[in-house]
């Protein structure tokens, strides 16, 4: 089969692509796409000083970065935008943390090895362990009226019992953000269900996560102060 003139002229025709200014617009004859400048795919780490290595180490680039603490469990490094607007994101450190459900009712034996190994120790987690340890009796005694105070049954000698009040609230220090910085502590509204079941309700509207990225900040402006002072990172909470 072959081609008339008029059909090839209508082809090339339909091939070429003609742009139009109207007004303060451009209109093309046909749908453009854009061919993207490369971006690398980001390194994942798992603490701050992995990060501080890497932009140290000027490993991928020996361009300005910025550091953007994102929340208390994740921080990433980006370069400026280039021609298309996009950032290079070169890596991101992500905390490794324990996981706890504030909120949820968990068995006596679950909520002591939970306290134990994702709390550092201060003396509200001893205290809270101390009468979590020695309930003896699965009731729960409501007291007073406040919706607050609460009375367990405890063992205080070898063969005696005692009424202990619940404290209410506590300050704890879970470990929420990166192992490197200082754990924020804050207040928890501490509960027991029939059964002897226990659980821990955030107190204090979030203002953890503001004192654990402050935290960060300060350890990444310590351990980068050469790189900052040169304005080769800038750190962004």
């Amino acid at each position: 089969m072959t081609m008339t003139r008029e059909a090839i002229e209508k082809v090339l025709e339909i091939g070429t692509i003609e742009t139009h200014k109207i007004g303060e617009q451009t209109y093309s004859t046909q749908r453009l796409h854009l061919v993207q400048e490369p971006t690398p795919a980001e390194i994942i780490v798992r603490s701050l000083s992995g990060l501080v290595g890497y932009v140290k180490s000027e490993f991928d680039t020996t361009e300005p970065v910025m550091i953007h603490i994102v929340n208390p469990t994740t921080v990433s490094c980006f370069t400026a935008v280039n021609g298309d607007k996009a950032r290079s994101t070169y890596i991101e450190a992500q905390a490794s943390i324990p996981r706890f459900n504030f909120g949820s009712f968990y068995d006596r034996e679950e909520f002591n090895i939970a306290l134990q190994s994702g709390f550092v120790q201060n003396n509200h987690r001893d205290i809270v362990l101390q009468v979590v340890g020695t309930v003896v009796e699965e009731d729960v005694k409501e007291i007073g009226d406040d919706g607050v105070s609460q009375a367990v049954t405890v063992k205080t000698g070898v063969a005696s019992r005692g009424n202990a009040k619940v404290p209410n609230p506590v300050q704890l220090s879970p470990y929420r953000t990166f192992v490197e910085v200082e754990q924020p502590e804050s207040k928890f509204v501490f509960r027991m269900r029939e059964g002897a079941r226990c659980g821990l309700f955030e107190a204090d509207g979030g203002a953890w996560k503001l004192e654990a990225m402050n935290n960060i900040k300060e350890y990444l402006n310590k351990a980068l102060s050469q790189e900052v002072e040169s304005k080769k990172v800038f750190i962004l909470a």
